[in-house]
């Protein structure tokens, strides 16, 4: 999944007071080896993390206030002269060094400057980590009041109702599975560094830097199913799934560096079966109608394949490097994907031969990539920095861009396309935004 990987590559470019949280990476696939809870700032501000006090609210937003309660005031420089510096000086991560000169020709010419989804309320009572810094599926939306989110070692819940976060799963401890069947290839585990997640309706389905895989029912206490799906030493587990298959049955799929795909009935959590390809499987999604697969990982080229068998039908063409995300249209007739080179390319299912459009970033890789439910909007969020929001209806031309600093853990909608959520990682303005949907008719809506 990745060649080495070094600190500075990640570095901000003024450590003396806005940090990012660190990672440590000794050769191609180790995880971190400081304890998450040790992690500090070496920029300390006069807020107390612990307290409501260090929230921001649209009306103090509104009055100025920094929506990550950075406090610029008392700083050397100003947000405009950082954001600047940022732009110039960050360090796009690439596997494959191929010459990007032309890429930015062929991109979509968009609209900046647009307002779908206003900013409601961030919080520093819950804030995101991250475990492998290629990997951002780390947080989900049930409802617009309810999302859960990656935390040190544990799965926590935040209710935006209720303000107020509490932890759901603890994976430091040992776990073991409830669910005991014949045949049934459970086993116990321990202190799992959980490097993605997923949550569907009362299912949330997380995998392991090494290889695990852990499923437990919201509704119930204890974890239902975990184990770990593969013994070889690159073993991480990139991407979880959550979806219906052609017949309606729930399944769960898993893909992992070991270049194999697992498909596993969601109800006994019986592996069904495995899909084998050529090269480390960072990402896969399942179009709505639950026949076509769509596999990205350590390759430029992405492919379609059958959803029950994994026979490949299609191949996608045009990215320069690894792709590590990818959606579907609720239509299912369009798939996005997201690339290191620091593009979206949108495709037509029924024509793969050329990529519709090609939509860009500012700096970085695109980690994570949603449709709303309605299938109106697409956000797509780089590693740090930015989420671009893209308008459907105009052809993916308008576009609101949410600037804020920090490494992005994950990004997801509401069912209801409500609301937005952001996840940042960072040691002192780690924290959970969220963003909720402009109606600009609804006045004259609810008069008629």
């Amino acid at each position: 999944m990745m060649a080495q990987f070094h600190n500075d590559d990640l570095e901000y470019v003024v450590d003396d007071y806005y940090d990012v949280v660190d990672f440590e990476f000794d050769g191609p696939q180790v995880a971190p080896t400081h304890d998450f809870d040790s992690i500090d700032s070496d920029f300390e501000d006069d807020f107390d993390s612990g307290k409501a006090k260090s929230d921001t609210s649209a009306l103090e937003a509104r009055n100025g206030k920094d929506i990550q309660g950075i406090p610029w005031e008392r700083l050397n420089f100003t947000r405009d002269k950082y954001r600047e510096t940022r732009l110039k000086q960050y360090k796009n991560y690439e596997n494959l060094s191929r010459s990007r000169q032309d890429l930015h020709k062929e991109c979509l010419q968009v609209e900046k400057g647009k307002n779908f989804y206003d900013f409601q309320f961030n919080t520093r009572l819950v804030k995101s980590t991250i475990v492998h810094f290629q990997l951002r599926n780390l947080l989900w939306a049930t409802s617009k009041h309810d999302v859960y989110l990656m935390q040190n070692y544990s799965v926590m819940h935040w209710s935006s109702l209720l303000r107020r976060g509490r932890e759901v799963l603890n994976v430091a401890k040992p776990i073991a599975p409830t669910l005991k069947r014949s045949g049934l290839l459970a086993q116990s585990l321990s202190r799992v560094q959980i490097s993605t997640m997923t949550v569907k309706g009362n299912l949330i389905v997380a995998g392991g830097f090494q290889g695990e895989l852990i499923c437990k029912y919201l509704n119930q206490p204890g974890v239902a199913f975990c184990t770990k799906i593969t013994t070889d030493e690159n073993a991480i587990t990139n991407a979880v799934d959550i979806y219906h298959d052609h017949n309606g049955s729930m399944r769960i799929m898993t893909a992992n560096n070991d270049a194999l795909v697992r498909l596993f009935d969601a109800e006994t959590f019986a592996c069904l079966n495995r899909f084998s390809f050529d090269w480390s499987v960072n990402n896969t999604s399942v179009s709505p109608d639950g026949k076509l697969l769509a596999a990205l990982g350590d390759s430029t080229e992405c492919l379609i394949a059958d959803a029950n068998s994994g026979k490949v039908t299609g191949s996608l063409r045009g990215h320069l490097d690894y792709s590590f995300s990818s959606a579907w249209h609720p239509d299912g007739r369009i798939l996005a994907t997201g690339n290191q080179d620091t593009t979206c390319r949108l495709w037509d299912i029924r024509n793969l031969s050329k990529s519709l459009a090609i939509l860009k970033g500012n700096m970085g890789a695109i980690r994570a990539l949603r449709f709303t439910s309605d299938g109106r909007f697409l956000a797509m969020a780089e590693p740090a920095d930015f989420v671009h929001i893209f308008d459907r209806e105009s052809g993916y031309i308008k576009c609101q861009e949410i600037d804020l600093f920090g490494e992005i853990a994950g990004i997801s909608f509401s069912p209801d396309t409500e609301a937005l959520f952001v996840g940042v990682a960072d040691r002192t303005y780690g924290s959970l935004l969220e963003f909720d949907r402009k109606h600009y008719n609804w006045y004259s809506n609810s008069i008629f």
